[in-house]
């Protein structure tokens, strides 16, 4: 992927997720007094605003809740690109917690190989992560199996 590709903001409350990532770990944030699953991250729980939610680690397996296909006009950095996807997806633990990223045909693949006309919704992804330098690994996605 290219070098010059826009980068995610990376606040205090996010660092734990991309950290996590630069492992080829998923984790998600989970309030401490109800147990549900918290993302994006944020310092307090929407549900007990006194709890501070802690990180825990996620399977990394889901499905596809919605796809995108963008195309130009667009911002230089993607304008090569495209088209490529962007898809939504539903987590197995939570399907109401959602992660965007790309389908991608196996891990460090680059986002436009796949077909659009391949991608299904419900279809079953697991997360492949992308080195995309020394201090940033991205979620990514590819096909399993169901």
């Amino acid at each position: 992927m290219s070098d010059d590709l826009l980068r995610p903001e990376i606040d205090e409350d996010a660092a734990p997720f991309f950290e996590a990532a630069r492992r080829g770990e998923l984790v998600v944030q989970k309030c401490s007094e109800t147990g549900r699953l918290i993302f994006p991250p944020r310092p307090t729980s929407p549900w007990a605003p006194r709890a501070t939610p802690t990180w825990v680690a996620v399977s990394g397996r889901g499905t596809i809740w919605s796809y995108a296909v963008p195309h130009p006009p667009l911002m230089a950095q993607f304008r090569e690109l495209a088209p490529y996807n962007v898809i939504l997806v539903a987590l197995s633990e939570d399907p109401r917690i959602r992660l965007v990223g790309n389908l991608v045909a196996r891990a460090g693949g680059p986002i436009d190989e796949i077909d659009p006309a391949r991608i299904e919704i419900g279809a079953a992804v697991q997360v492949a992560f992308e080195r995309i330098d020394g201090s940033l690994s991205l979620p990514r996605w590819v096909l399993v199996d169901s």
